[in-house]
């Protein structure tokens, strides 16, 4: 009996991917701007971790507004990359570049993440790197882009759904899909305010959402959590739900199954 209990753990151990040897942490880098740092999202998923006794170790590489094409050329993210050992690697692309048209996308989003996936992949052969889906700004796009699409919040959120989705199936890499829970929240519940006042960024419950969605997408199963971040008990337990569901119904589509 004994034996088929070990066996068991092993193998929940092995699907979730939660790979590091007992007493260890995993290790994240997150690459990204304001969407990363606001409420310190990378603290928020670290103490989710930590609710369901998953230990993350995180290094952050964030700056306000910063584009992918920005951080490749920054000599500290290819240090980090190439110091090797990542189990993950979470990557944010300024939030209006992948809403715009595909030939911009082809040109000026998809080539640095490649270039970030493969840097990741050849010095950490056991990373996953993660595309965190953002969100459509409230109205659509706060800056006039030339692309209309881009000016309206659901045609916003359907290109940032397919560049993000192209990423992680073009890399073989995994999507966390922060904009379609987002998404959901808003068609389902329009009275939380996931955004802050400038319609942009997230406000405290937007950062709680994203956070639950990129460790269900690390941890691949449902759980419940008391990490709520100040958030009313109701509306966490909302969010979790619904950032759950989001990542487990569509692991598929998301490239991780």
């Amino acid at each position: 009996m004994k034996k088929v209990i070990l066996t068991v753990i092993l193998a929940i151990a092995t699907c979730f991917n939660l790979s590091a040897a007992d007493g260890d942490s995993l290790r994240i880098l997150w690459i990204g701007n304001s969407y990363t740092y606001f409420h310190d999202l990378p603290k928020i998923v670290k103490d989710i971790a930590s609710s369901q006794h998953v230990k993350l170790s995180t290094t952050t590489i964030l700056k306000g507004g910063e584009r992918l094409k920005g951080h490749v050329q920054n000599p500290r993210l290819t240090n980090e990359l190439k110091r090797g050992g990542w189990d993950y690697v979470v990557v944010q692309e300024q939030s209006t570049i992948p809403s715009l048209s595909t030939e911009s996308v082809i040109n000026e989003t998809y080539p640095y993440a490649h270039t970030i996936d493969s840097l990741a992949k050849k010095h950490s052969p056991n990373v996953h790197v993660i595309y965190y889906m953002t969100w459509g700004h409230k109205y659509g796009c706060i800056n006039k882009t030339g692309y209309e699409p881009a000016q309206h919040y659901t045609t916003m959120q359907e290109r940032l759904k397919t560049t993000y989705l192209e990423m992680a199936h073009m890399n073989n890499s995994w999507c966390a899909p922060v904009g379609m829970a987002w998404k959901k929240i808003r068609e389902e519940h329009p009275d939380y305010q996931i955004y802050e006042d400038d319609c942009t960024h997230p406000s405290i419950l937007g950062s709680y959402l994203a956070a639950n969605v990129i460790f269900t997408t690390i941890y691949q199963r449902q759980y419940q959590t008391s990490v709520k971040c100040g958030i009313a008990d109701s509306q966490a337990e909302v969010i979790q739900q619904t950032a759950q569901q989001t990542v487990l119904e569509n692991l598929r589509l998301l490239n991780i199954k």
